[in-house]
């Protein structure tokens, strides 16, 4: 008995030591793998990104761009719909739902929920409607510090995640964690954040959000697409309720406020659909504006980021009052020919360079081509539109415009590029020997060339550069004629440099940028430059005066209508595919042109811009004050070409009688003392009388002559000026 009770007390004790070493073996593996889990989640958590270092919370924000008067907006330029705003902008149906469905314990845990996640696997393993674990501080992480790993199934991601929650709730308080939630999380259809997401769906702000439209939009972001209202209604409407559900057992709604919410549909107010390109207004000048903030070399310090993240704020040049007259101007011109012809016009203040007006076509849309700059497209050869830089260059170089020049056609160049080239006048007209002047109010292609080739083609180039001509040019004698292309902006900001008396601007179209904080980022510098003595302009003003002054120039006729002296050219290439017209007042440089997009198909004879210029000049005018151009001395016209000129062209002496009367009585015809009496007329009968004359008028009441009557005229400072009633006072 003795020994059995032994044996039997010793194999006791071997079980219970075998028990002790077992659980020792367990409890010495378990801290093991405790300890081997801990030091993996803690190689897993190094390397986090900084919370103070990243920029992941700087919300990408739209650019908007703005015309001059920094009220019509004409582009808005974005990569997501995204408005951030601060919770005092934000309904509180949104704050309690968005807390009752994501997050019930958001206000009592400290970034990582664990009684949060035991009920989820509970719920979730009990078949309960799935409900995930994740924090509305672990989705913000997710969403925005850690969003390179947010596809990332792994035990490493969510411990990474929960560490950087735990962190943030260290950093930030519960409100600012909640709004950054709101102003990141995807509310489908493009819209990132409760504010874009109201305005995207509802057309209302975040603050003014229903019952009905807050639980809406805080469903959505579970699965944006196939909760998108838009698109999967029926879905939509079944997760809203759920929220609604949500809001009641959390005593943030009653029953009643949540049986009325259920039993509504959706509702939805979508806000139109944004422009692919974001363009709202002047696709052919915003376009281009766009297009050289993004030029690798662009002056501004703008990137694409900056455009389309950065929060910009872009004013622009463009004047909407006369944009809309351009385009009014464009359209009559439309209607006037075929509809496989387009038309360009381009308006610029010669004071400052400010691109005021900027019309590259009709059909932005379906082209993108801005026959205005060239942009998807080319330039078009400008006719004789550019002889106004052989004629500068000319008298930069002590050539009198008074100076004879062979005008007879044709004529055959014998040397340089252009040797064996055939250059006739339009039509073939023999202008016979004329002065510089008469020749340019003719536009006489073969005077023209005679005297390029006494100046040089490299002159008129250089001229024409220093004017404001961007283009390469081909040092050619054909090149007066033309034969470079250049764009519509480019000969109106050359235009411009004598419309100023001289001096340059560069062609502006950005007077000003802000950054997302309102700081001034770029200020549109003053480019002045004087690149012409004044008298210099003022001789080739009062030359290019007679295109648009005498019975023979070739824009006779095409003056604004309120008697405004403008002075400018024509122009057809030489296959006549482009029609120009380019000209100026003292305000206002314009430059008109028409063709086909697609180039060089010649258009038909009666084809000109002469109607567009002036529709454009007259709308362009209408109402503001008369301003003469400056008087200036002529310059030295001291080159030996002057005499040579007139010794081997000079008239017989009964020729150079009749030209000499024939001026006086020009001198003669142009004394506004000398002007038929309109008093009685109505205005456009006596725009007809007044034709040739410098003629202006003023309006004012009167009780006794009919509205539009001249009621007296006087010789005033070189001109005619009209009193014009407009009828009785009001």
């Amino acid at each position: 008995m003795k020994n059995r009770r032994k044996q039997r007390q010793s194999r006791t004790h071997a079980i219970a030591w075998a028990f002790l070493f077992a659980l020792a073996a367990v409890a010495i593996a378990a801290y093991m793998c405790v300890q081997g889990g801990l030091r993996m989640v803690d190689e897993w958590t190094q390397n986090l990104p900084g919370l103070d270092d990243t920029d992941a919370f700087n919300y990408a924000q739209d650019s908007v761009m703005y015309a001059a008067d920094g009220t019509t907006m004409l582009a808005r330029f974005q990569l997501e719909k995204r408005e951030p705003v601060t919770i005092e902008q934000v309904s509180q149906y949104v704050i309690n739902g968005t807390v009752d469905t994501e997050d019930v314990r958001f206000y009592e845990h400290n970034g990582a929920d664990l009684v949060g996640i035991a009920r989820a696997v509970v719920n979730n393993l009990a078949g309960g409607s799935l409900e995930g674990a994740s924090t509305i501080t672990q989705q913000l992480v997710r969403n925005t510090v850690l969003s390179q790993e947010a596809t990332d199934i792994t035990f490493e991601r969510k411990a990474r995640e929960i560490e950087l929650a735990v962190q943030m709730e260290d950093r930030y308080s519960k409100d600012e964690i909640l709004m950054m939630y709101l102003n990141t999380i995807n509310y489908g259809d493009g819209c990132y954040g409760i504010e874009a997401a109201a305005q995207n769906y509802f057309q209302v702000s975040a603050i003014d959000l229903s019952l009905v439209q807050a639980a809406t939009l805080v469903g959505i972001p579970q699965s944006p697409e196939n909760l998108n209202p838009k698109t999967n209604p029926d879905a939509c409407l079944a997760r809203r309720n759920v929220v609604l559900s949500r809001m009641l057992q959390a005593g943030h709604i009653s029953q009643e406020e949540y049986d009325a919410a259920a039993a509504e549909p959706l509702n939805l107010n979508p806000a139109p659909a944004a422009p692919s390109d974001g363009i709202y207004n002047y696709p052919h000048f915003t376009s281009y504006v766009r297009d050289e903030l993004l030029r690798e070399d662009n002056p501004y310090g703008c990137s694409y980021a900056d455009l389309f993240e950065g929060g910009l704020t872009i004013y622009t040049t463009i004047d909407p009052a006369l944009q809309d007259k351009a385009e009014a101007a464009r359209d009559k011109q439309l209607d006037r020919m075929s509809s496989d012809l387009d038309a360009a016009i381009v308006a610029i203040d010669p004071q400052n360079g400010h691109v005021k007006a900027l019309v590259g076509g009709k059909d932005w849309s379906s082209s993108k081509v801005n026959l205005a700059t060239g942009s998807g497209g080319s330039g078009r050869q400008a006719g004789s539109s550019f002889k106004v830089f052989a004629l500068t260059a000319a008298i930069e170089a002590g050539i009198d415009p008074e100076t004879l020049i062979d005008c007879t056609s044709p004529m055959t160049i014998t040397e340089g590029h252009d040797a064996g080239t055939s250059i006739r006048n339009f039509g073939n007209i023999n202008y016979g020997i004329r002065s510089i002047q008469r020749a340019t109010a003719v536009s006489s292609n073969t005077g023209y060339i005679r005297l390029t080739q006494e100046i040089g083609p490299a002159a008129v180039a250089e001229t024409a550069h220093r004017m404001g001509i961007t283009s390469e040019l081909s040092e050619v004698l054909t090149l007066t004629l033309g034969s470079s292309s250049v764009t519509p902006l480019e000969m109106a900001n050359a235009y411009a440099t004598l419309a100023s008396g001289g001096i340059r601007h560069d062609a502006t179209v950005i007077t000003r940028i802000e950054n997302a904080d309102g700081e001034v980022i770029y200020e549109a510098p003053d480019t002045a430059e004087r690149v012409l003595d004044e008298d210099v302009s003022g001789a080739v003003t009062k030359v290019l005066r007679t295109v648009f002054e005498t019975d023979e120039g070739t824009a006779h006729g095409a003056s604004p209508s309120n008697g405004q002296p403008v002075a400018g050219k024509t122009g057809t290439s030489d296959d006549f595919a482009d029609r120009w017209l380019v000209g100026y007042s003292p305000t206002l440089s314009c430059a008109t042109w028409i063709g086909h997009p697609a180039g060089s198909i010649e258009t038909p004879s009666s084809v000109n811009c002469e109607a567009m210029w002036r529709d454009f000049m007259s709308a362009a005018l209408d109402g503001t004050p008369i301003v003469q151009f400056p008087e200036t001395e002529p310059p030295a016209y001291d080159n030996d070409f002057n005499e040579r000129q007139d010794e081997a062209l000079g008239l017989p002496p009964a020729e150079q009688a009749a030209e000499e009367e024939a001026a006086e009585e020009e001198e003669r015809y142009n004394d506004p003392s000398t002007a038929p009496n309109t008093v009685g007329m109505t205005l456009d009968q006596a725009a007809q009388a007044l034709a040739g004359y410098e003629a202006g008028y003023v309006e004012v009441a009167s009780d006794t002559v009919p509205a539009g009557t001249v009621i007296s005229q006087e010789a005033r400072d070189g001109m005619v000026v009209l009193t014009v009633s407009t009828g009785p006072a009001a």
